[in-house]
């Protein structure tokens, strides 16, 4: 690990503590390699809602062939079939995200309005595969939860066109509160909030640290 930032070192050793499997890549370019090494050609898999996915190649691997691929994204589905494909991913052989945030101490925090995605994350699929842009490591849970609030929220209700206070003004409206406090809009995307830590079955979680910056 000798070439690694000192930031990404201390978390995959952190992340390896905590029974997760971590490693990193350099380049985004490199990410749909690091992931097809951690899937077997057939494997049923599933996505959450991510544009690091996109920005990385994963989800063009996905759709390559080599799997069966449950595409929430796929043209022409209904919403009552895309909740239908949320509902099979906890069966899937792996699910594929990012996170919101990981610590330096090898936690990972993610924050969802539907929640199909922290869900999957805490229970139902066989192996959780996280992609993970080097800007979303900080060092503590508090500094996670202002990431989100100031970062993460605010674009991805933006790319959502979601109704919200951090959407139009581009933070949370509880930035100087306690984690859950925010708008009160039916259209809030901060409703379940989830913090990974000390694993009980090893390497079920398995995250890939980028040394550029993807997503949000």
């Amino acid at each position: 690990m000798a070439d690694m930032p000192a930031n990404v070192r201390t978390t995959i050793t952190a992340l390896q503590r905590n029974n997760m499997y971590a490693a990193y890549v350099e380049t985004a370019k490199e990410v749909p390699a690091a992931v097809a090494a951690l899937l077997h050609e057939g494997d049923t898999v599933a996505v959450g809602g991510s544009v690091t996915l996109n920005e990385t190649g994963v989800t063009e691997l996905l759709r390559s062939g080599a799997y069966r691929f449950l595409d929430r994204n796929k043209e022409g589905l209904t919403r009552d079939e895309v909740e239908e494909i949320f509902r099979q991913s906890f069966f899937a052989d792996a699910y594929l995200c990012s996170a919101n945030a990981v610590t330096l101490r090898g936690e990972l925090y993610n924050v969802d309005g539907n929640s199909n995605r922290i869900a999957a994350i805490a229970y139902g699929p066989k192996s959780v595969i996280l992609v993970v842009g080097i800007q979303k490591l900080v060092p503590d849970l508090e500094a996670a939860i202002q990431r989100v609030k100031t970062v993460t929220a605010p674009k991805n209700a933006m790319r959502l066109s979601c109704a919200t206070f951090c959407a139009e003004n581009g933070t949370c409206a509880g930035t100087e509160g306690g984690m859950t406090l925010g708008c009160g809009t039916d259209a809030r995307i901060c409703c379940n909030y989830l913090v990974s830590a000390k694993q009980r079955h090893k390497d079920r979680i398995k995250v890939i640290l980028v040394g550029e910056e993807v997503g949000y």
